[in-house]
């Protein structure tokens, strides 16, 4: 089987450098016309330039595929909005999101002004949303799209310092989890990618050994395929160094406690049986847990 995107339009993120840049360059090669965004600022998000997404953009061309620059802020709405009216004003239509852009601005919770946690969560998660939103309904009207967001291990197990970064990441789940849901009907599938990878925003926490290992290229492929046609629905996939996994959400079968029981006491006295693992269950909505909650109550 050969993945293509012949035909198809396709927004990247955060394309200046980095995954972005590789995603970006592997769809390009595939067929897809690309819309390479990057608001060209500083790890930490200050400053913007349109130079690292021109640049992208003219290696897609000079490959010979297609492909135009765009420096919108993804935490703007408005910018986002233009970017993909001007996406379907050049080619008619936007068939593929990936949510790639992001910066760090990391430091221990006791410490972190909440100007750098609101400026984080800007970008990764309301960023995210903001582009989302601004393709959504016209992939409603074409009865197709697909969407990738970038989730990390930072939020699904922690890391310190990065609280910011790691609620807005986690965040990015739950968004998921509900536009799987509303876009069904409609042919949009929507996926998230954790990747590990040497960019920018790695190359200070690891070690020279680890970055040659975990290139860019290597997790790629896992978006790439997250996006395609055939792509799935409702996916974490982690993606690094040539490994690749998929992550899946799901709760102990619990225990329906006797009346007598349903107290914070006897919560603790059958904290081992509540929290017992090994016969889980795996929902794909809230209301299949409220569902399971009224039938061990009757």
């Amino acid at each position: 089987m050969t993945i293509s995107f012949e035909g198809q339009v396709a927004i990247v993120t955060g394309a200046g450098n980095g995954l972005g840049k590789s995603h970006a360059m592997e769809l390009g090669k595939r067929g897809a016309k690309v819309v390479v965004n990057d608001f060209g600022g500083a790890r930490d998000g200050t400053g913007g330039a349109l130079g690292p997404a021109e640049a992208v953009a003219q290696e897609i061309i000079d490959a010979g595929g297609e492909a135009m620059a765009n420096g919108a802020n993804v935490a703007n709405y408005a910018d986002c909005e233009a970017m993909v009216a001007d996406a379907v004003s050049k080619w008619g239509r936007v068939d593929i999101l990936i949510n790639n852009a992001g910066i760090l601005r990391d430091k221990s919770f006791g410490k972190m002004e909440m100007s750098d946690w609101n400026s984080v969560v800007d970008v990764h998660l309301n960023g995210s949303a903001n582009c989302s939103r601004a393709v959504w309904n016209q992939m409603k009207e074409q009865n197709y799209g697909r969407i990738l967001m970038t989730t990390s291990t930072s939020g699904i197990y922690g890391n310190f310092g990065q609280a910011n970064y790691g609620a807005a990441k986690l965040g990015l789940v739950g968004l998921m989890n509900t536009l799987c849901i509303e876009g069904a009907k409609n042919n949009i599938q929507v996926n998230c990618l954790s990747p590990t990878a040497a960019t920018r925003m790695t190359e200070d926490i690891m070690t020279e050994d680890m970055l040659e290992k975990l290139q860019p290229e290597l997790v790629t492929p896992a978006a790439v395929f997250l996006v395609s046609k055939d792509a799935p629905n409702h996916t974490v996939m982690f993606a690094g160094a040539g490994t690749y996994a998929t992550m899946q959400i799901s709760e102990s079968a619990g225990l329906n406690l006797a009346p007598e029981d349903r107290t914070a006491d006897g919560v603790a006295a059958n904290f081992d049986k509540i929290s017992d693992m090994s016969q889980p269950d795996v929902f794909y909505s809230g209301t299949e847990h409220v569902v399971k909650a009224v039938q061990m109550a009757q």
